[in-house]
């Protein structure tokens, strides 16, 4: 594994807290090592940091009561959700309390008239679009893991409808956050919008639980469209299948997801999921609407294939057809194992403007072959984000070496194309080095904000900034 940044432990604080906490929440508070391990396991590879305990609470009073004991004694706080970050977002590099908020999932109110819900944090997107399905409502917000809606929000993710639906900075409303001295505070009403001070709620969405825990949170949904329909076409090279997604958003087709693969993971996912799919770039579309604007939207892009020499362009509105295509795509991850066996899975993403996609593709793909490497292509490329996913020998040294090289070329190159290091993925531990690239300067004010609301810095230490 790839070694991470420890730092200083307060043992004398982390024993007191230790105490404090076993005392009033017993059974609940967990100290054995493979319950920590796996509270620091993330999926990638950057090395387990555990913390010294996990603790489950069920309430918001009980989060406040752990963060109040943490805060008096100095010990870090390290939320956790589902645990399916990709950057060491739950490693604990200094020790201290993770607080699982899995038993914090109940589903609080659904206002179906106002097309908003509010949960817990622990409840995952899955159980509430089963929850909200006899309703006609949905919440479009997809990253492909089951993750917790806390999670979700705490690093700003998105997925395969955010061309459409936006990311969580779209569709979270109000949030309920414990800071990093136990207060219990609101960060806006219900209502759609308001002028009302500091948009709090946008600080704390993407925040990696580096300025508070997340207790409760307010959803903006949607309806559930009339009508379905997905697309597939296949291109000679991604170059065309990245023009063709460019020529889709500028004509205006509001398209509802826009998935890349690349050839490799084509033929992963046929070997893995018993596809017959052409062994080509591909592109998964789909679209929501009525009848008749499905039909027209899908006819629109088959169009616009055609002219970028898309062969194979198949369109269907059959529920068990798209859940199979889609399906299929979600088993993207375990499917790119499967291609390499033994080798270890290692995502990176990285999203620049439209304009500027088929480029950064061609560069991913150009340093991929330069440095020796496998890896394939996924993209949620309606919005000009894509990951690479590298199959890496973690036994061979000098292969950690080049893809460790190759994830800060790309992170370089998505940069000076007036792109991100990180479209959804976060920073975490493993962007961290890549933020002060990218903004500059402005990383001190973040570094200012994080003084102001946690100058003890117990709160997820060592993500986003160096500390």
């Amino acid at each position: 594994m790839v070694q991470a940044m420890s730092l200083p432990r307060n043992e004398a604080g982390i024993k007191a807290a230790l105490g404090i906490l076993k005392q009033r929440f017993g059974d609940r508070l967990q100290t054995g090592q493979a319950v920590r391990e796996q509270h620091g396991h993330t999926t990638t590879w950057i090395e387990n940091q555990p913390p010294d305990a996990v603790v489950f609470p069920t309430s918001t009073q009980e989060v406040s009561e752990i963060i109040k004991t943490c805060a008096a004694n100095g010990v870090p706080v390290i939320p956790y959700g589902t645990g399916t970050s990709l950057e060491g977002h739950v490693n604990a590099p200094a020790g201290g309390i993770s607080v699982d908020v899995s038993q914090m999932n109940q589903i609080l109110a659904v206002n179906a008239g106002d097309l908003d819900c509010i949960v817990q944090p622990g409840v995952t997107r899955e159980d509430l679009n089963v929850h909200l399905r006899d309703q006609g409502l949905f919440f479009p917000i997809d990253p492909g893991a089951n993750a917790s809606l806390g999670g979700m929000a705490a690093t700003r993710a998105s997925g395969t409808n955010a061309v459409r639906y936006g990311t969580m900075k779209d569709n979270v409303i109000a949030l309920e956050v414990v800071m990093a001295d136990g207060e219990v505070i609101r960060t806006a009403q219900r209502a759609k919008k308001s002028s009302a001070g500091y948009d709090l709620t946008r600080l704390m969405v993407g925040s990696e639980g580096t300025l508070g825990l997340i207790t409760e949170i307010t959803l903006r949904l949607q309806g559930i469209p009339e009508a379905m329909s997905s697309a597939r076409c296949s291109f000679e090279t991604v170059d065309a299948a990245c023009h063709a997604v460019m020529m889709t958003i500028q004509y205006g087709i509001p398209v509802a997801r826009m998935e890349l693969l690349d050839t490799m993971s084509v033929q992963a996912v046929n070997a893995y999921s018993k596809m017959d799919l052409p062994e080509a770039p591909l592109l998964l579309l789909e679209f929501h609407g009525s009848e008749a604007s499905v039909a027209e939207q899908s006819a629109a892009f088959g169009e616009i294939a055609e002219e970028c020499g898309g062969t194979g362009f198949e369109w269907t509105t059959n529920t068990e057809e798209r859940n199979r295509l889609w399906k299929a795509r979600h088993d993207y991850y375990w499917a790119a194992l499967q291609f390499r066996p033994g080798a270890t899975g290692f995502a990176t993403d990285v999203c620049v403007p439209i304009s500027r996609l088929a480029e950064c593709v061609a560069g991913s793909n150009d340093m991929v072959a330069e440095l020796d490497l496998t890896g394939m292509i996924v993209g949620h490329v309606g919005d000009g984000n894509f990951h690479t996913t590298l199959l890496v020998n973690m036994q061979d040294k000098a292969e950690i070496a080049r893809a460790e090289d190759f994830v800060g070329r790309l992170n370089d190159l998505a940069i000076s194309l007036d792109g991100t290091c990180t479209g959804e993925h976060g920073i975490g531990q493993g962007k961290r080095p890549y933020l002060q690239k990218e903004l500059g300067p402005a990383t001190r004010y973040m570094a200012a904000i994080k003084a102001a609301l946690d100058p003890q810095g117990i709160m997820n230490p060592g993500k986003i900034l160096t500390p």
